[in-house]
Order: structure tokens, then sequence, then C-alpha cells
């Protein structure tokens, strides 16, 4: 009898169930119980209005606790060289896989930090003329600018039973210049601004901050006896003016004191110029500024090699040339190398450039420094060690990968992001622009609001389903900003004539005053060099840039814009105590956490934890102090309020605080309404951060403001109330400068500058200049085709 075989495809494996990131109970920040799965090797992209979660839900809750599952792996011993990440607070998270985060953290400011450096680049390189460099100087370490030359020769004690000594020498070929230590640049103090040689130390010659006024100080030089203190500076002998200014820490007795005598260059380069200079005072941080002066190194002609580095050459090229090349020149060299003994090294070389060109970076130079990379510059270069990698089944989380792109550079950009997902990988985007987020295969739509009023998932689906839904992203999701039908005349001009700072090329252009002027370009073809680089932020020019802001976890809003300072005032005048009470750093502090509000409690090699203070029940000041109130509030609950509940508190009444309230309104203007006085801003998003800054700028006596990428971090529905803001600052007879790659903001420009044609070598050249409806009726430039495309024209 003939026996029937089954049809029924066979029962799926249990290991392929595990098909979604699950995610439920998070309340990380903002977050409000939220629960949500997100499918694994697809393309979500998240959205929302600035500050509604987004970034607390994919990076503080998925990516952070996929990264403390990973680093529990490793043994105690090795947890503790790692950093310490706390549990996010969610109640479950399954299904996770080994996170990479590809963020826009600007990449370390150290002066020998280099792309090349970031990179596998500079490596390889290295190798490849340690192999075939003529002159052969030594390994790959002698043409390495962080490792310097060593010699030494000595006796070693080798306990083994007995004692014996043994003759060594020690020998290291390092590339590191001797003169700037591999810097590139060397520093020098400018003597004009340390003292005024016309008067003598009594009538106060030195005008160092903090040497003037009678201080200990000032005291220590005019009392030293080292010198005539009624004698002007310029008058001293030569052993008079070394004792002043370079005598080495002498222990004397000054006034009766036991006091150490330093010379005054040597005493302020470890009391200041040692220092972080983002963490300086303001008035300490412009006297810097001012006297220190960098010069390129004159020996390495800021190649920061040594003599022997740049001599030995591979085609008459040496590593100094080939670093400082553009990376698709670069490239372009390698490929024409034919050399079969180091074949694998060429190739693999060769892929990392590549990929630089792929993702749009052919621009930069290996010597340039990751300093001075942009945010979105930072992430793409992040991005280059994953676009060859054979990682499978991985998630990648980036944050907004288009930052700093032209729409023309876009496209490029989503096919990297579809190429990652193809991989078989999950990729997880924070994004707002349109072009992303109709790439998605499943988008998540968090709000309804910011802050306090976000927090939830609005809408979880395709992106039909997000233009037909009615949440906010979904009622932008096309919009488009119109050209306006008149401009503005202009009231005057900045010219900028001969500008060649980086790949500038001797560019003469007229910037219009009066109205609001946007210079574009594809990445890379001279934007910030004209703009920066050519209008000195000086007096009259207020310049908003995208470096991050320096904070503790106890700064705040409300410390960071100077609102705190008429706030105190105001509570000390109608209490009749001292302001500083009311500060959490300050006399009022709760003992327990000294005015932190919670207690952080290093536990070793395992995550530290933070609790509430149970004494100020986190609060952050004594129980005294909170029984003074001003308006019926205390400090605590001033600082707990939202920006729009403070403005409305302090502009009438009995907390009526004129200076207070203008601070405020400048933050409703830029669209912080949502955030409370005392939200730390470790917490605030790239975008927040920014337009914080744009705040406390605002109330600066300046005439032209410059804006790089204001729309950054932007949500379409906050694009508009951004373009008021700047027509209001434009109306009241200020003068607009913005650099932009955003349809809508060109747009609504008086006037626009386009660099190009491209990038880098290729780009540097003013490629229009006119209103927005000429460069649209011109079609001539890759910015006019995309916006024509943009407003339908």
């Amino acid at each position: 009898m003939a026996t029937r075989k089954s049809t029924r495809p066979p029962a799926p494996h249990v290991a392929d169930s595990h098909e979604v990131i699950r995610v439920h109970g998070a309340r990380v920040n903002n977050l409000k119980d939220l629960s949500i799965e997100i499918p694994k090797r697809r393309l979500t992209v998240f959205t929302g209005v600035s500050g509604s979660g987004k970034s607390s839900l994919v990076f503080d809750t998925i990516a952070a606790e996929s990264q403390r599952l990973i680093n529990e792996t490793y043994s105690a011993f090795v947890q503790g060289f790692m950093p310490t990440l706390a549990r996010p607070e969610v109640d479950v998270l399954e299904g996770l896989t080994t996170a990479i985060i590809v963020d826009q953290q600007r990449m370390g400011a150290d002066p020998r930090s280099t792309v090349g450096t970031a990179t596998d680049a500079n490596a390889m390189l290295r190798i490849l003329f340690s192999r075939l460099g003529k002159p052969h100087i030594g390994p790959p370490s002698a043409y390495a600018f962080n490792v310097p030359s060593v010699r030494a020769s000595g006796a070693i004690t080798v306990e083994r039973g007995a004692q014996k000594a043994v003759k060594a020498t020690f020998k290291r070929t390092g590339g590191m210049c001797p003169r700037c230590e591999g810097r590139g640049t060397v520093s020098d103090l400018d003597l004009a601004e340390l003292f005024d040689d016309s008067l003598s130390l009594a009538e106060g010659a030195i005008t160092v901050p903090g040497y003037k006024g009678g201080g200990w100080n000032s005291r220590l030089y005019s009392e030293s006896g080292f010198f005539d203190p009624d004698k002007p500076i310029r008058k001293y002998t030569k052993r008079e003016l070394h004792d002043f200014l370079h005598r080495e820490p002498t222990r004397m007795k000054i006034a009766g004191i036991n006091m150490t005598y330093e010379g005054l260059i040597p005493r302020i380069q470890k009391s200041m110029l040692s220092k972080d200079k983002e963490g300086m005072q303001p008035h300490i941080r412009e006297f810097v500024e001012r006297a220190v002066t960098f010069t390129t190194c004159p020996e390495c002609d800021g190649t920061r090699l040594s003599e022997g580095a740049r001599a030995s050459k591979i085609k008459r090229i040496s590593i100094a040339d080939a670093c400082a090349m553009q990376i698709s020149d670069l490239a372009a060299w390698v490929r024409g190398l034919k050399e079969p003994s180091v074949a694998p090294l060429l190739t693999a070389l060769q892929q990392t450039l590549e990929s630089f060109v792929e993702i749009g970076l052919g621009y930069l130079a290996l010597d340039r420094p990751s300093g001075t990379l942009s945010g979105g510059e930072a992430q793409r270069v992040k991005m280059i060690r994953h676009l060859g990698s054979s990682l499978t089944d991985v998630t990648y989380v980036f944050d907004e990968p288009t930052a700093g792109l032209h729409p023309h550079d876009i496209q490029r950009m989503n096919d990297l992001l579809l190429r990652l997902r193809d991989k078989g990988n999950t990729v997880l985007v924070v994004e707002h622009k349109p072009e992303v987020i109709e790439i998605a295969d499943h988008v998540v739509d968090l709000g309804p609001g910011a802050g306090t009023g976000g927090g939830t998932v609005c809408f979880e689906g395709t992106v039909e389903g997000l233009r037909a839904g009615g949440t906010i992203t979904g009622r932008h999701f096309d919009d488009r900003a119109s050209l306006k039908e008149t401009v503005r005349t202009p009231t005057g001009k900045l010219s900028i004539r001969g500008a060649t700072t980086h790949n500038l090329r001797d560019v003469d252009v007229d910037i219009p005053l009066g109205v609001l002027a946007v210079v574009t370009g594809v990445a890379g073809s001279g934007k910030s060099s004209l703009v920066h680089g050519s209008i000195p932020a000086g007096e009259g020019v207020v310049s908003v840039d995208q470096g991050a802001i320096r904070g503790s976890r106890r700064s705040n809003p409300a410390t960071y814009t100077g609102l705190l300072d008429p706030i105190r005032k105001a509570f000390a005048k109608a209490n009749d105590v001292k302001p500083a009470l009311f500060s959490a750093n300050s006399e009022g502090a709760c003992p327990t956490c000294n005015g932190a509000g919670v207690i952080y409690t290093d536990l070793a090699m395992m995550a530290g934890v933070a609790t509430t203070c149970e004494e100020c029940e986190g609060k952050r000041f004594q129980a005294s102090v909170l029984e003074y109130h001003l308006g019926g509030r205390d400090i605590s609950e001033v600082l707990a309020m939202s920006v729009t509940e403070a403005e409305e508190f302090f502009g009438a009444g009995e907390a009526a605080t004129p200076a207070a309230h203008r601070i405020l309104e400048r933050l409703a203007d830029v669209g912080l309404g949502y955030l409370s006085l005392g939200q730390p801003l470790t917490t605030l998003s790239g975008g927040e951060r920014q337009r914080l800054k744009l705040a406390t700028h605002m109330a600066d006596k300046g005439g032209v403001y410059v804006l790089d990428e204001p729309t950054n971090g932007l949500h379409l529905a906050d694009v508009e109330q951004l373009l008021g803001l700047l027509d209001r600052l434009v109306d009241s007879g200020k003068s607009v400068i913005v650099v932009e790659h955003h349809q809508a903001v060109m747009a609504h420009a008086d006037w626009i500058i386009d660099l190009g044609p491209g990038a880098g070598h290729d780009g540097g050249r003013v490629v229009f200049e006119g209103t927005p409806a000429d460069l649209v009726a011109a079609g001539s430039t890759l910015t006019g085709e995309h916006l024509a495309a943009y407003v339908g024209a």
C-alpha cells in the first residue's frame, strides 16, 4: 500500500522565533512606561519633535542595555577597566543583539588626533612606508608622529637567586618632530598681553587676571626683593627681566611668610595654560585666547614628523605628502602602486580610502585634526570601519546620519543604510529628514509633544500609514516652504576679498547685511571656511556653532543661561537673606548629597547606582532654605517649572523679575518652552543644546548673527518656528548669515551664496549668488536643481 507524504511545511525552528526587539515598561528620562516591538533585520526610523524621547528609547535604553550586557560577559577583572554602565529603567528588554553606536559625538580634540589616526589608514600607511620607503629609516613607528625617538643605556638589576647587573642599551626610532612634539604647531605667549612695560609693578604693570589690585599674586613680585617695585619694566636689566619672567621656583620669605617665588611665564603656564580652556571662567578664557599664539612649527613645517620620516619616499612621495593629499587623490595614488610583496596591505588600504570617497568624505585629508570635524563628518568617519565589516545580525544605531549633508549627498547615505540592512543587520535611525524616513521598513513616531509632553508612541507602522496618520510628523511630512514673493533690500554689505582658508580659491564675495543670507553647497565645498574663516568673530559678530556644551551633571538651563542669578537675587531680596543660600553648589546645598539631589554609589567593577537623596528628597537644598518663598513657591519648585510656566510666573505679580523674564522669553522663542529649568544639561539632545546656545547668544549686543546649521536636530514642525525666529531677528535690525542645507531655509532666504561645484579641491568657488527665485530659475547648480524639485518648480 502506498504511503502518502505530508505536504505541511516543517514547523519553524525555535531559534527563528526571536524576530523582534521587545521593550516593555521603559521609563528612561521622559519615556512614559513605553512598550514597543521593533522588527529585526529591518531599517526602522524613529521620529518625533525634538525632546520627544527618541534618543532616550534608542540610545539610552536599547543600545545602553546591549552594551551593558556585553560588558558583563567579561571577567570581573576586565570589567574593572571598563566604564560602568547602569541598567536602564525598563521592565523587560528581549531580543537584543550586539549594538554598534554611530553617533555625532565630536571625536577627541587631542592635538595629535587626526582623521588618519582615528581610522586605520594612518597605521597602514606607516607599514607601507616602512617596507617600501627609500631610504629605509626603520619600523612603522619611525613614521609615527605620536612616537618620540628614545635612546637609553645603563644597568638593569635582575633578581634571580643572586642579584646580577645586566648592561643594556635601548633604542627606539620614532617619527615625532622633536620641536613641536607631534602637534604641528608651537605655542608662544604674547608678552604685551602679560604686562605693560611702561609701568612699574607698584603701578599695576601685570595685566594678567588675578594679578591686579594688590593681591598675593602681585605682591609675590613687587615684594620679592629681586627688583625695584617703582621702576618701569622696560628699564629692567637682563638679569631682572629673567628673574621676573623665567626664574625657576625658589623658596623664600616674602612679606614675612614662607612662599615659593617663580617667574611669571612658568607660573601662568601651570595655573592657566595647562587647564582645559572650556572649563575656565569667561574672563580667564578670553585672556588665554588673547595671550597664547599658535604658529606652524618651523622645523617640520606643520607635518608633525621628524626629518628622517619626511626624507623617506615612495615614488617621490613622503608619508607627510601622502597624509596632506585629498583622500580621493591618495586613493588614486595607492591604486598605482604595484608591489606583490605588500599586495594584501595595498588592497586593505585602498578599500579604506575608497570607503571615505564612497561615504562622501573624499575631500578630507588624513592629516586633518579630528577635533575640527563637524558632528556629521565625525559620524561618517566612524562609519568607515563598518562599511566593509563581515558582521551580520548586529544592531547599528545612527543619530541623524544626514546631519551636515547637502540634499545631493542624502541619497548616497540612504544607500549605505540599506546596504547595512541587506547584510542581515538591524538598523535603527533617529532622523527628521523626510528623504530618510521614506526608505524605512518601519517607522516609530514618538510624542505627541516634547519633554513631559512626550515619551509615548504616537504611531508605528509603514511610511504610508504615517502620512495618513494624524500625528505631528504625519501632518508635516509633505510640508514644503515656498519661495518668497518679495525679498528684503540689503542695508549694506560685508565684503570678503581673496579668501583662501582651507580649500577656498581666492574667493571674492559680498554678503548683504540687514537680510537673511544663506550660504550653501555640498559637504566640503568651503561654506564653514568662508563664513567662520573670513568673518572675524569679534565686535558686532555673534557666532553660534555646533560645538558641544561643556558641563557637569550639575549644569542645567538655569545655570548655563545665567537665569539663576536674577532668580537667586529675587529670592534673597524677598526674604532678606544672602543669595548664596539659593545655590545648590554653595551655602544652601543639602549636606548629604552636596546639592546633587542624588547619591552616586560606585560599585567598582559593577555598574554604579544613582539613588535619590533621602535627606532632601531630590530637591538639592537644605530644608531651612525651602522655608523661604517667592510668590508662594520655594526655590526647588521654581527649578522644577518648565520654561513656559516660569515665564508666566516671573512675568507678573509678586514674583515679577524682568531680568529673569527676558531670558525665559528667549528660551521660549527658540522652542525650548517645555524644558524644566533644573534639567541636567547631560540629558539634553543635540538640537536642544544648540538652541540653548542660540537663546543665550541672543542677548549679545551683536549686529551680525552667524548660525551654523540651526535646523540640525529640528523636527519638520519646528523648522517653521525657527524661520519665524530668524525673521524676527532680521526685522529687529540684525543681519543673519546662515550656513545651511535645509531647503526650507534656502527657500525662505533673501539672498543665497552657493559654493562648489564639488567638495575639497573641486569646490572652494562661488557658483551662484542671488535670490532663491533666480537660483531655481537658473537651475545651473546642484543646489538649484534640488531646491527647484523641493518647491515644485
